[in-house]
């Protein structure tokens, strides 16, 4: 049986991004990506300062993990990273969990493509603009898309600044018809800030502002960081 690198499994919780935002979900983190996002709260997913806590688990083992901490208190599961798609294995717990009738979410950047992810119930890819420092290849975007299942898939961009702005008006116009999500940033990922949750107010109020003003982007859904509202930037809620 195929091992996973795991990270940290939490909850229940709520989704805090994305079109699944305040759904109440477990979480399954995995190790590894193959993205290095200058504003990145999950660093410890790669940057190695975790590898320690890294467990190499089959889905049995995850599943039993996921029983023994949230009990029968959920029947969503979030596979979380990192960059989930790069791990070929989690076809076998993608396939356990439809056993169990569980739905499952994935946030991922469209870099690479697994079969197992036509399987996710919410699919999320979380194109990462120019903030992040990385850059997106458009080519294997296109590729990656065009193999995804519609109905599950969604697109965001989290926006820090004019340049994110336009990158999410570029992504929202070649992909016209695939739902689109706005979501604020989150730029003080200290462990404590002082009035984060009115710092973050403030800045979702401005993007609504903006979104508001623009005919470029009409169809579009407009999101805080739910999760950094309510805890700030605690791990494992």
């Amino acid at each position: 049986m195929a091992k996973i690198p795991v990270l940290e499994i939490f909850g229940p919780t709520i989704q805090g991004e994305g079109r699944v935002i305040g759904r109440k979900t477990m979480f399954v983190r995995t190790a590894g990506c193959d993205y290095r996002c200058s504003w990145c709260d999950s660093a410890f997913t790669w940057d190695g300062s975790a590898k320690e806590d890294i467990k190499l688990m089959t889905a049995e083992e995850i599943y039993d993990a996921l029983l023994e901490i949230g009990g029968h208190r959920f029947n969503h599961v979030t596979i979380s990273g990192g960059n989930p798609a790069l791990i070929k294995g989690i076809q076998e717990l993608v396939d356990l969990f439809e056993d169990k009738h569980i739905y499952t979410a994935l946030e991922t950047q469209g870099s690479r493509f697994q079969s197992w992810m036509t399987q996710i119930d919410d699919l999320t890819i979380s194109l990462k603009p120019p903030s992040s420092g990385m850059k997106t290849n458009l080519e294997i975007l296109d590729s990656v898309i065009n193999q995804c299942t519609f109905h599950s898939l969604n697109l965001k961009v989290v926006i820090f600044d004019d340049a994110d702005y336009d990158f999410a008006k570029l992504i929202h116009h070649r992909y016209p018809n695939i739902p689109f999500y706005l979501q604020v940033g989150n730029p003080y990922l200290d462990d404590n800030v002082d009035q984060h949750t009115d710092k973050l107010l403030e800045r979702y109020e401005q993007l609504v502002d903006r979104v508001m003003q623009s005919s470029d982007m009409n169809h579009v859904y407009v999101l805080p960081q739910l999760h950094t509202l309510l805890w700030s930037n605690k791990k494992g809620v």
